[in-house]
């Protein structure tokens, strides 16, 4: 079953994220330092160059790094830091299949509270708390895994109708509204901190 996602706005690579749990990791991992867009985009650029249609968990671990790093270096880039970002994807791997044999939906399947959820992604090498809160709205909001609970675990990311991160962007007009919040967060923050200077 497939979930309509547009956070690459890339039919594509959208379709890629809707029906694999995977990718959908990947791309919230890729999810810093760069334009939202280019992260979500690059788990399907990494199946393309794989030669695969979806991500496997499986394939990734045993990866040679050094292959898997040229992999994501090839132009145009899976991200800004390629060589680190291919570390990462392929720690995020090895602790999936180490701890849920290569099946990343057992993250959150037949999970009963979204404390609990919460708890299975800060475990993941690469995922912070802030990371792991936005995650578990994405799964919330759009992929319809709502365990008990799952909004007051997901923080403020969780709020309905809050346009505040990826798991709030069903299209171009709800990206825009999320950039307009994040450029107001982080010159709040620029403000704050030069009136502690």
């Amino acid at each position: 079953m497939s979930t309509k996602i547009q956070l690459a706005q890339q039919p594509e690579a959208d379709d890629l994220l809707g029906r694999s749990p995977l990718a959908a990791l990947v791309g919230m991992l890729l999810d810093q330092q760069i334009p939202m867009e280019w992260a979500f985009s690059g788990p399907y650029t990494i199946a393309v160059r794989m030669g695969r249609d979806d991500l496997d968990a499986r394939e990734i671990a045993a990866y040679d790094p050094e292959a898997f790093a040229a992999l994501l270096s090839e132009k145009p880039a899976v991200h800004r830091y390629p060589g680190s970002m291919a570390t990462r994807v392929r720690q995020l791997c090895q602790f999936l299949v180490e701890h849920y044999d290569g099946d990343p939906g057992a993250l959150w399947r037949d999970v009963d509270t979204g404390a609990e959820v919460l708890t299975r992604l800060n475990a993941l090498p690469g995922f912070g708390r802030q990371k792991s809160q936005i995650f578990l709205a994405l799964l919330g909001k759009q992929f319809g895994v709502r365990p008990q609970g799952w909004r007051e675990a997901a923080g403020a990311y969780g709020d309905e109708g809050s346009f505040r991160s990826a798991a709030d962007i069903t299209g171009p007009e709800s990206l825009a509204k999320v950039r307009a919040f994040k450029q107001e967060a982080k010159r709040a923050a620029k403000q704050k901190a030069e009136e502690k200077r």
